[in-house]
This record gives structure tokens, sequence and C-alpha cells, in this order.
């Protein structure tokens, strides 16, 4: 054998030896999504799932309330949990501070000597309090309105904050051309053209081939998947030949571009300076502000089962609340009119899939608008 083949057997050894370890199924799960020879399959490495699966803690479950009726609370100003029994709104708000400010942490959201009061002593407004009860209302638009993304496990404070004033993920303007508009005002992310030349309907460009790609890189980290969790690799362009996944993940940008246009960005009069962004605009969510790396968010943790209040309705997947909540709420205390003309940007929506409605906007008395980044 001359030097240069046992110099060339030693370097395929040495190959064979290294793909044999990174191949190592002990440590890798493959779940198969699609035909047998597609390549449709997801890769999983255990011991980063199961790392980052350590790191999920879910706050114990309060005592339940018990079978009271609802209402009327004894208190003043409740704008939106104004459907529960006193004892559910007094486990809502125990609840809530666990999730968003620390435990008994009241004072982060109230005034301590007048509790109905949206200002402090001084008069000065508290934020957190108004942007609280727009969340809580955003909560309740979501887990009633985007089935078709949260499924039956729905979403609470918990899901995004994960015990922290501020979840991960926020984002403001950095640019015009910023991808991550995607999720508020840009629509479209489709670069294959099925023409020869581009047109207004179809612009393929390397701008927004830009864009796109890093929009799906952003989706697949946020989630911790790669691509054919939601596409098939042989056609990206196919709903027909793509996995369900693809439906669930269409309707959570549907969802986003609703709750960052009608309930996040609308915020922008109510935040102080130092909570907004270098152009002047309010944070924003995207898809790892709630998925936070994995495929479901808090590994698919049923928490909103346990909290009628955030579901903002008296049944859970058709079956009763333990308790009298009675009828559902109504549209009004979800944050939704019934002759909302908001606009909410969406794209070409595939045949068989329902595009849900979105919520007005409702802002303190007396809020001036400021002006943002032209959009």
């Amino acid at each position: 054998m001359s030097a240069l083949s046992a110099r060339t057997s030693t370097v395929v050894a040495l190959a064979v030896t290294v793909g044999l370890t990174a191949c190592d199924l002990g440590e890798k799960e493959v779940v198969q999504v699609g035909y047998r020879g597609t390549s449709m399959e997801q890769t999983y490495d255990m011991n980063r799932v199961d790392a980052k699966f350590s790191q999920v803690a879910i706050p114990a479950v309060l005592p339940p309330a018990g079978e009271s009726p609802p209402g009327p609370l004894p208190w003043q100003n409740v704008q939106v949990l104004n459907d529960i029994s006193v004892a559910e709104f007094n486990r809502t708000m125990i609840a809530m501070s666990t999730w968003v400010a620390g435990t008994g942490n009241c004072a982060y959201c109230h005034n301590l000597a007048n509790f109905a009061a949206d200002t402090l002593p001084s008069g000065e407004p508290i934020y957190t309090k108004i942007v609280a009860r727009r969340m809580l209302q955003m909560t309740r638009h979501i887990n009633s309105q985007y089935s078709e993304h949260v499924k039956n496990t729905g979403v609470t404070c918990y899901t995004c904050h994960v015990g922290k004033p501020l979840p991960n993920g926020l984002w403001f303007y950095a640019s015009q051309n910023d991808y991550l508009r995607h999720y508020l005002d840009r629509d479209g992310a489709r670069v294959i053209s099925k023409t020869l030349e581009p047109t207004n309907n179809n612009r393929s460009s390397v701008k927004q081939t830009e864009w796109t790609y890093a929009l799906m890189i952003s989706q697949s980290k946020s989630l911790g998947v790669n691509c054919t969790y939601c596409h098939n690799t042989r056609a990206f362009s196919s709903w027909e030949q793509a996995p369900p996944a693809r439906v669930t993940a269409f309707h959570g940008i549907l969802m986003m571009r609703d709750v960052n246009t009608n309930f996040l960005a609308s915020l922008e009069p109510v935040y102080p300076a130092v909570r907004l962004g270098p152009m002047g605009d309010a944070p924003k969510a995207q898809c790892v502000t709630c998925h936070n790396g994995a495929y479901k968010p808090l590994y698919g943790a049923q928490m909103t089962k346990d909290y009628p209040a955030m579901w903002g309705r008296s049944d859970w997947n058709g079956v009763p609340f333990p308790g009298i909540y009675g009828p559902a709420a109504p549209t009004d205390s979800m944050g939704v009119s019934a002759d909302s003309t908001a606009a909410v940007p969406t794209d070409t929506v595939p045949a068989g899939v329902r595009a849900s409605p979105s919520a007005s906007v409702t802002l303190p008395a007396g809020t001036a608008a400021r002006g943002g980044p032209q959009r």
C-alpha cells in the first residue's frame, strides 16, 4: 500500500468514526413527520432537550376558588375581570403577581393606598397597571379567538413572562428594513417566483429573500426545530405537501400581527420613555417570546385550565369549569368590539385556513399619542 493510499484510508476511517460519533442515536431522537425516503424528519439532541426541559419551572397551582357565583365585585374600577367570583378574582391576582412581578408584590401594578386608582399618590399614571389590564384583554383574546394556534393549551401571563416583568424576545424598530416587521405590518414572506419577471404581486428580490430567510431562521431557533417541522423541503411553497404544523404556524403569524398591532404597539403612548425603543416605538412580541426555544411553550403545560379568568369564557374545550361562572364573557370585556374596524395585515390565506378577528384598541382617557417611526 502506497503512502498516499494509507493516508487516504486513515482519513476515511477518521471521517467514519467522527460521523458515527456525531450520529450517536443514543443521544438523538428522530421523529418522522412525512413519508419515508423524503427526509421529512425532526432530529432532536436529547441532551439539549433534557437540559432545556429541566429549566422549565411551572408554578404550583393555587387552591381552587370553589363553587361561588360571579360578582358583583366589591371593588371599583375593575374593567376586565368582572365576570368571575370574588374568590377567583383574588386567586387570579395572587397568581399574576407570581407570574410577572414576584409573589405578593401588589405594588408593581397598584397604588397601595388606593387599589382602584390608576395613578400614584403623586398623580403619576401607573403604566404597569394600564399595561397589565390590556394584557389581560390580550390573553383572553388569544385563548378565545386563536384556538387554531394555542389549541386546548392556551396561554397565561406566565407563558411569556416566566416569572419576570419583561418577557424574552421583545423587539423594537431598528430600521425600516427590519424583517421582524413581518409580525406587525409587512405582508408576505414568499420569494419563489412563478413568473419570469417580478410583478407587484410577487416581487422576488434579494432584499425580500434575505427577509424571508432571516425570518425562517429566527422561527426555527425560536421553536428549537428544523425546516421540516413546517415544510416539505422538496417543495417549500406547497401547502398540500407540508406537515400540519405549517397551518398551526400560519395562525401563529396571524396572531402575532393581531396582538402586536392591536395590543402591544398601540400601548406606545402609555409607556414611559425608558420602555420605548430607539425610534420611539413600544415593545413587540415574536415567536421566541412565548416559545423560548421549545416547540411548544412551556413544553405544553396546560396552565390555563386551572385559571378560568385567563380563558374569558365559562367552558374549557367543551368541558365546564368547576364552579358557576355564568355565560361567556361579553365581547367588550375582552377588548373586542362588534364594530371593530382595526385592520390586521394578512398573507394570502390558504384554502381551509380561517383568519381570526382583530380587537379594537382602548387607551386610557387623556392619553395623547406620540409620534413613532413612519411605517
